[in-house]
């Protein structure tokens, strides 16, 4: 199965247009702010010796956060300009990126079994993903877990639109990250409530943990105070009948 057409064309679009900088993406936060509070919730479950891929990596912020965390970070995305840029900013080449549709779950496979059991990051990906993606996208997590692996899923609610409207429609109109997310036609929080959970089932995913948070993005409100956005966590890992890969 391929991602849609869409899909693909609107988000390599978008990086094609940015520089890749840090934090001129709309959702583009520091870690500190995102992947380390999310590891804290994780850390409970999570076997820190096994790689870990995230999912959906953009310009690579995330990733190489994770690469001081765990021996091996990969970072993988449908946008072969987000790729560029997240090899450019990885000086130090902490973590590896490569290209690549979540939805290909050929694709997906390979990876996994280069890697052998992994961890797996997945921030605010499904509720981007056209309807007839989420399915598998959710679906590679599953393959790439193995048994020991265990899933980091992070995804803003159907409440987040209250706050992206609130941002857009500030005097002086949206911020420049905000701008570019809508002439891109990217669309965030479209996931209806109660959709995760299930998604997540179907695609041969226990979940072992979850809760609430606030998904910190780049900008800040006029007050000074940081957009962030009302999401669920989930910890997940792959049932018996996901087919659970041995450790490689």
């Amino acid at each position: 199965m391929s991602v849609s057409e869409r899909y693909a064309r609107a988000w390599e679009g978008f990086w094609a247009e940015s520089t890749g900088e840090q934090g001129e993406p709309f959702w583009d936060a520091d870690p500190t702010l995102t992947a380390a509070p999310h590891l804290a919730l994780f850390t409970a479950h999570v076997d820190r010796t096994l790689p870990i891929v995230d999912l959906g990596c953009g310009n690579g912020t995330q990733t190489r956060y994770l690469a001081g965390v765990f021996p091996r970070a990969v970072g993988v995305d449908l946008s072969a300009s987000a790729v560029a840029h997240a090899r450019r900013a990885d000086r130090d080449g902490a973590a590896e990126f490569e290209q690549l549709s979540l939805t290909d779950l050929v694709g997906v496979r390979r990876l996994g079994d280069r890697l052998g059991e992994a961890n797996v990051y997945l921030r605010a990906v499904l509720h981007q993903s056209d309807p007839v993606d989420r399915a598998p996208v959710a679906a590679a997590v599953a393959l790439l877990l193995g048994r020991r692996g265990r899933g980091f899923v992070v995804e803003p609610t159907a409440a987040a639109k209250a706050v992206l409207q609130q941002v857009a429609d500030r005097p002086g109109g949206p911020p420049e990250g905000l701008r570019q997310v809508r002439k891109h036609e990217l669309r965030p929080a479209e996931v209806a409530p109660g959709e995760l959970p299930e998604l997540l089932r179907t695609a041969g995913l226990e979940i072992l943990d979850q809760g609430g948070t606030d998904l910190a993005m780049s900008e800040s409100h006029p007050d000074g105070t940081r957009v962030t956005l009302p999401a669920d966590w989930f910890v997940v890992a792959a049932t018996a009948a996901a087919g659970g890969r041995p450790g490689g």
